[in-house]
This record gives structure tokens, C-alpha cells and sequence, in this order.
């Protein structure tokens, strides 16, 4: 029997974004504020956790371009 091994993408090429979100967020508020952020902001779901009290810790994940970090988020508005 042979086993495939599958490389775990590096994790020096993600930037990374946790969120929190409070048992009252319904479960619709919750998959509209993660499909915004998917959409404008380049974000994919990494990581889901369902606690007992409700709450839900999310980590975001996207791909590290060589722009990124470089300029401030509000260095761009003006232009």
C-alpha cells in the first residue's frame, strides 16, 4: 500500500485574518459578512470553530502578493 503525501502550502504565502463572531450573529449574518470579505477583500475560509457558548472563531486566508504589507490600509484611498 502506498501512501500519497500532499505538501501543505507554506504558510509564509498567506496572510491570515481571525475573526470572532458572537453567538448572537445568526448563521445568515454570519455567511454574508464571510461571502463580503471573500468578495472584495480576496479572502478564502480556512478554518471554522464552533464553540459551545455559540460563539465561532474564523480564520480567513489569502495569497500573499508582493505588494502586500507595503503600503498602509488607507494609503490608497486618495487616489
Amino acid at each position: 500500500m502506498t501512501s500519497s503525501t500532499r505538501s501543505a502550502p507554506d504558510e509564509d504565502e498567506y496572510d491570515f485574518l481571525p475573526l470572532r463572531l458572537p453567538r448572537e450573529v445568526s448563521r445568515v449574518t454570519a455567511a454574508m459578512r464571510l461571502t463580503i470579505e471573500a468578495e472584495f477583500g480576496g479572502w478564502e475560509l480556512s478554518r471554522v470553530r464552533l464553540y459551545t457558548d455559540g460563539s465561532r472563531r474564523v480564520l480567513l486566508r489569502r495569497k500573499r502578493t508582493k505588494t502586500s504589507g507595503m503600503l498602509p490600509p488607507d494609503a490608497t484611498k486618495g487616489l
